[in-house]
Order: structure tokens, then sequence, then C-alpha cells
């Protein structure tokens, strides 16, 4: 690989040189004052892009998988009913992580390139008239397919069935590069990551409650230390973490928070679908489709492109970086090799994509697809050419 090129995976994602900086800090007593001033601007800033007026904002040292169990742990006792839908990787991971931790899941089988199926959660809510499900999970970015999901929908299901289970959103691939919206929604926890949208490197979990999520965790049993809400909530009171925090981390998530509203969030958003769609007349343009099933679950943060029948797709990844020192995403659990992935989110631009799916060409092309060479390119060109 080379330092020199922008990556195209769906995470960590390209960080700008200034957030770099900030996070390569001196140390500082994180019992101070001074790290209360990095600590409350941050959970401001997040709240502002979730959306939220009331969300209790936690951020700890992990990644999204660690949100996913700050989210089951803080609200849940074991044996607890939780439905989900399993139409990629990433849910298949949270589903997993239900049952590991003594939860009796009921699954919703779902085609990977499938968004989530929304009325077949609504018929099975409305059939749980002892309200015995208490959470209904739901992840709104697929990063293993690139599919959005409907979260609108799947609020407006559990309305329709006037059911009281708490409502969780994966949102580790989209927040801060998707439009998100935790109080419209009725999202009771938002988990999201550092390394996507936010351009930082892993290592932070960010998660958003509900006041209804507040709640639960009075009366949830699961074992719960580490990720903790309520021992984090008494720290941040005292402008502190019940432990060390990641003082350089969570500086430079202040200052991505700072670019993003100086860009305006809206703003970044119409920036992920426009690079998004000049990804998708690419893929066109080279005779490919997405693995996304229809154009209503396309996702603007990463676009999985299936390969002809006999093709392993990953041989596009690997030679992309052997050959020409550029990263692009493997196709995951039952894509793996099907598919290859082209992330674009986070700190990108019209010209760095242009970048990418140049390569992506010169790689189809060495491997003998029938591609030709500068299609794509020429596609996407002319829509950021003309794009909005």
């Amino acid at each position: 690989m080379s330092f020199q090129n922008p990556v195209f995976i769906p995470g960590p994602t390209n960080m700008p040189e200034a957030i770099r900086q900030a996070c390569y800090m001196p140390t500082i007593d994180h019992r101070s004052p001074m790290f209360g001033k990095i600590l409350h601007p941050v959970l401001d800033g997040v709240r502002r892009v979730l959306k939220s007026e009331t969300a209790k904002v936690f951020i700890f040292p992990s990644t999204g998988t660690g949100g996913w169990e700050t989210a089951l742990s803080n609200c849940l006792s074991a044996g607890d009913k939780v439905l989900a839908a399993r139409n990629g990787m990433f849910s298949h991971r949270w589903i997993d992580m239900c049952q590991r931790h003594g939860l009796d899941v009921q699954v919703v089988e779902t085609p990977w390139g499938d968004g989530l199926p929304a009325s077949e959660y609504e018929a099975i809510l409305k059939a749980d008239t002892n309200h015995e499900i208490k959470v209904v999970l739901a992840t709104h970015n697929e990063t293993a397919t690139g599919v959005k999901s409907d979260i609108a929908a799947v609020r407006a299901a559990l309305d329709a069935a006037n059911h009281p289970a708490l409502f969780f959103v994966d949102g580790v691939s989209s927040i801060g590069s998707m439009d998100f919206r935790m109080d419209e929604w009725g999202v009771d926890v938002a988990v999201t990551g550092s390394q996507k949208g936010f351009m930082l490197p892993a290592g932070l979990a960010i998660v958003g409650f509900s006041e209804k999520a507040m709640k639960a965790t009075e009366t949830a049993t699961l074992p719960r230390t580490f990720f903790d809400v309520q021992d984090m909530q008494k720290g941040y009171d005292a402008n502190a973490f019940p432990y060390t925090p990641p003082v350089g981390l969570l500086r430079g998530l202040k200052l991505s928070l700072e670019m993003i509203e100086e860009e305006g969030l809206e703003n970044v958003f119409l920036r992920h679908k426009r690079i998004a769609t000049g990804v998708r007349h690419a893929v066109k343009a080279w005779g490919l489709e997405l693995c996304a099933s229809s154009p209503d679950v396309y996702s603007d943060s990463v676009s999985a492109i299936k390969t002809p029948e006999g093709f392993n797709a990953t041989e596009i990844v690997t030679r992309a970086a052997d050959q020409y020192g550029m990263a692009f995403g493997v196709g995951l659990g039952k894509v793996a090799g099907r598919v290859f992935r082209i992330g674009h989110l986070g700190m990108l631009t019209d010209a760095m994509m242009l970048s990418g799916l140049g390569v992506a060409e010169m790689v189809m092309v060495d491997l003998g697809l029938d591609v030709k060479l500068g299609s794509g390119v020429a596609a996407a060109q002319e829509f950021y050419r003309h794009g909005v």
C-alpha cells in the first residue's frame, strides 16, 4: 500500500491531516478542567449530528462493536426477546452478540442486498400481544452489501403495532455521512464509531441513549462494567471518565465535529450522495451491477459491486493493493468472492473518487474482465461536472 494514495475501504476512512495533528497532543491531566473543555463540546456536537435534542451521548474507548454491546448490556436482561433481521454481515454479527449474551433472538432472514423488511417487523410486533419483544434491532447501513434501510419505516412498524419495544439502530457506517434523525425516528439507542464518517482512527464507540433507554438501564441486569453508561454519566458530571480516557482521540473528534459543522451537516450528506452517484454511474458503464437490489436501498457511503459468475472478486482487491498501492474492500460472509466494495465516505472529494475508479478500471482490465478502460471514469466525470 502507499500512504500517498487515498483508501477506498468503508472504514477506517481517510484522515484529514488537521485531525491527525489534533490527536497527536501532549499529555494532559485528564482530571483537570482542561479535559472538560474537550469532553463537553464533543458530547454536544455528537448530539447535533444525531439530530437529537435530548439524547445522552456516551463515548467509550472501543469501536462500533463496543457500541452494540453498550446498547445490549445496559438495557436488557438475560432471556429478553429481541427482534432482528439478518440481511448482511454486520446485522449477523449483532445477532450473534445478542445470542452470546443469552438473549432470545427472533431472526427475520432477509436476502443479502435487500433492506430491512418493515412490513414483516410490523406483522411480528402486532402478533406479540404480550409484548415479550423488548428490543427491535435495525442496521441503518449494511456495510457488507452497500444497502441502506428505511429506519423511519421500521419506526412506523413499531408505532402501527403500538408496541413498547426499545428501538436500537446501528449507524456505524451512516452517522456523519448520511442523514440520521434520532428524535424524529424514535431511536432509543444509536450506535456509531470514530473511524467512518468522523474521519478518525478506530478507537471510539459513540452511542446516543434516549430517555426511554436511560430508564431501561435502571432495571437491566446483564453484566456490565467497562460499558456502564451510569458510571460514565457520573464521570461526565465531574468532567471526567470513570477510567483513563483516550484524550487525543477525543480532541480529534472535537475538531472533526467542527469541520463537519463548518461544511454544514446537510452539505456533508449531499457531498456523499453526489460522490456515491458518480460511482453508480461508473458501475453501470462497466456493465456491472450493485449488490443492493434496488435504487431505494443504495448506500451513499459504500458500494458493493458484483462481478461476473465464476470470477473471484477478491482478486480485484488483491491486485489493486499489490500493483497500484490502493485499497478497496473485499466481500464478506455470503458475498465473499462475489463482490468488491468501494467505500466513499468521510474525507473524500470528486477528484479523489475519480482516482479510485481509475485504478479499479485498470485492475479489472488487467484481470481480463470485459471492461473498457476509461468508461467508468468518463461516466463519473460527466456526472461530477454537472452534479450539484
